[in-house]
């Protein structure tokens, strides 16, 4: 994955029409409905958004970026699933370059819409020239997508403040189409090199807390007699 993320695969590069597109869901995106209206910033003031709110629902957004062309495909659904994964997919493949693409690498995590092997054979199956790559488990924030969800917590759903929930897809697809518009790929500094100094790292904390441990037991002060 780090390397896809460096443009190469089984240590050759990628050619010109091959892909990298990272995919997650972000879930239960709600419509709160505040009590009272939230007041916007004044002179030496702050915004004010009032505490108490009405729940009007909630739905998720499942989004494919493509980490070299900083482009964003999103989908919004009540829940997550493998339908409505597919139905990002579907969005994605069918479109150019992707449809007559070589290669388009899809990067996701462990979630349930798209674990294991028979997501990758899913897939394969619908589109031939899709490749599958799972991260790391717990490491989904190896995941570029991550890091486009935090930007749209950030200035799309803080603070949350939508009367109903269509207000809510209208302002992802707003900013999605702004995010196009706008946007350049991340700078992505976490490389194969860095892994291994991590692992190495790992590695010699390890030995140093294993080695203080039998240090430990071998200088254990000897028992005292008891006193007479």
């Amino acid at each position: 994955m780090l390397d896809l993320y460096q443009r190469t695969w089984d240590g050759q590069p990628l050619a010109d029409d091959e892909y990298v597109i990272s995919s997650d869901e972000k879930t239960s995106i709600q419509a709160r409905c505040r009590c009272h209206s939230t007041l916007a910033p004044g002179t030496a003031r702050m915004m004010r958004v009032n505490h108490e709110y009405d729940r009007g629902g909630s739905l998720s957004y499942l989004a494919a970026y493509d980490v070299g062309r900083a482009c964003v495909f999103g989908h919004r659904a009540a829940k997550t699933g493998i339908a409505p994964f597919m139905t990002l997919v579907e969005k994605v493949m069918t479109s150019e370059p992707y449809a007559s693409a070589t290669r388009v690498f899809w990067v996701v995590d462990n979630g349930s819409s798209h674990r294991g092997q028979a997501a990758c054979d899913r897939l394969a199956a619908r589109f031939p020239n899709a490749v599958m790559v799972h991260t790391p488990v717990h490491a989904s924030w190896l995941n570029q997508i991550e890091i486009y969800f935090s930007i749209v917590q950030r200035k799309v759903v803080s603070p949350n403040d939508f009367t109903r929930l269509d207000q809510v897809e209208d302002r992802l697809a707003a900013f999605e189409r702004r995010y196009n518009e706008t946007a350049r790929p991340f700078e992505w500094k976490f490389t194969q090199t860095d892994l291994a100094d991590l692992l190495a790292r790992i590695e010699r904390h390890k030995q140093n807390e294993h080695s203080q441990q039998h240090t430990g037991c071998d200088h254990q002060p000897a028992a005292q007699p008891a006193a007479a």
